[in-house]
């Protein structure tokens, strides 16, 4: 698979996300308002100073300095344009009319993001097996949560603050989203129901929920390399490795770990191989810094590599189920349930997509396809200044059977300018805090 270059992947990587995306958004506005006979002054890739400009026919075609966003001006689009009353005119149009118009950017966004997951799904990809199984809990890991809680192994966890989760990948994202939070875990003990209450740990830069329950898999002897010491003690592909010296071992990050820190002593993997338990016990030897034994590893996978017609149902699918999760996750900063902490703005955008796009074509399609949903969906929330408010507007002028006065929709405007700029502030001041230089710098955190 294709991959990309640093250093300069970062910036390429963000201009070419961010890019397509505006520009699909607006596209949506544009092909709408030219359906409807609404003349188009301007179609421009980002906002400020005009970098470059082309016109064609009686619209300016531009790309504007600040790559944060873009915007489509249609004539008579504000209250306060001159109004000719020309059928060309944005305000000319129906409410209806007005909303196609308006509503087209985030459906375009939404149908971006579906045709994205569409193409990664045909290309195929490899998943951990456990991920759409019961959670049977494997192992609890030590003085975590979890532990603190008095989940064991053997328990079954069947919900999360009162949402079921009938799989790993559905846990996941409810424990994911509540990260400093407690909330009530519903488990399956010995045929009866019971219920704890978890805070989880927030994990790595994006304070992502963790409590510290493990699957009941283990990894796999991929390959032996002939004579090292694991093909000496008798270790043979096809192995599943139970325990480490008694310790259970669950991903093959785990093995890696534990025997690159036990070079010159013997180590005990107990390994189940078809219907038999084995007991062996190779001795790492040192190689570099780290103790090896010889072997590859991996996880129990499974494959994905639907046809055409299966691939775009089962990404209409997925982002439904994402779309599930946005709303719960904007809800939850309401309700005080999510963290703002999760919330990610643009530095933290172009980090991720720098390190997607290392990982090829697939993982940037991937973050392309599950930020264009998220523009498309949070674009319709009732805020003025976005698209849904907008929409908010007309549907409150439709009810009251008269349109507001101008001196009122700039209130409404301004209201929903300042909500903006306090979320801009709060993810960029969330981006910067994982930076870890300018972190140092904040003396009060």
């Amino acid at each position: 698979m294709e991959r990309f270059e640093t250093p300069v992947t970062t910036i390429l990587a963000f201009v070419f996300v961010l890019g397509v995306l505006i520009f699909v958004h607006e596209l949506g506005h544009f092909m709408m308002a030219r359906w409807l006979g609404v003349r188009v002054i301007t179609f421009s890739l980002g906002f400020g100073p005009k970098v470059f400009s082309v016109r064609r026919g009686e619209t300016e075609y531009c790309v504007s300095a600040i790559p944060l966003g873009g915007y489509v001006k249609m004539a008579g689009e504000n209250p306060d344009d001159v109004q000719t009353g020309r059928d060309d005119e944005f305000l000319s149009k129906t409410k209806w009319q007005r909303f196609q118009i308006l509503v087209m950017g985030p459906v375009m966004n939404v149908v971006l993001a579906v045709v994205l997951m569409t193409v990664v799904l045909m290309n195929g990809a490899e998943v951990p097996a456990f991920q759409d199984r019961p959670v049977d809990v494997g192992v609890v890991v030590v003085d975590s949560p979890a532990a603190r809680a008095g989940i064991q192994p053997g328990d079954r966890i069947t919900a999360v603050a009162g949402r079921a989760v009938p799989t790993w990948e559905d846990f996941y994202v409810a424990i994911g989203t509540r990260a400093n939070r407690e909330v009530p875990v519903d488990l399956l003990r010995d045929g009866r129901t019971t219920s704890v209450a978890v805070t989880p740990d927030a994990r790595s830069r994006y304070e992502i929920g963790e409590i510290g329950v493990l699957p009941d898999v283990h990894p796999r002897v991929l390959g032996v390399n002939p004579g090292e010491p694991a093909d000496v003690a008798g270790v043979r592909p096809g192995d599943v490795i139970e325990t480490i010296n008694g310790e259970r071992m669950v991903f093959s990050r785990q093995v890696s770990e534990a025997i690159s820190k036990l070079a010159g002593t013997e180590v005990v993997l107990e390994v189940r191989r078809g219907g038999d338990r084995l007991e062996l016990r190779p001795t790492p030897i040192r190689r570099g810094t780290i103790g090896v034994i010889g072997i590859s590893i991996g996880d129990e996978l499974k494959m994905i590599q639907p046809g055409p017609l299966q691939a775009v149902v089962m990404s209409v699918e997925k982002n439904y189920e994402f779309s599930g999760l946005i709303f719960r996750t904007v809800w939850g900063l309401f309700t005080r349930e999510t963290s703002p902490r999760q919330l990610m703005g643009p530095v933290a955008i172009a980090q991720l997509s720098g390190e997607y796009a290392q990982a090829g074509w697939m993982a940037l399609f991937t973050l392309m396809a599950s930020i264009s949903l998220n523009l498309g969906l949070i674009n319709l929330l009732p805020i003025p200044v976005l698209d849904g408010g907008h929409i908010f507007i007309m549907a409150l002028e439709g009810l009251a059977r008269r349109d507001f006065s101008m001196k009122v929709k700039e209130k409404m405007l301004l209201a929903g300018f300042v909500l903006l700029m306090m979320l801009m502030v709060t993810v960029i001041y969330n981006d910067l805090t994982r930076i870890q230089w300018i972190e140092r710098l904040m003396f009060w955190r």
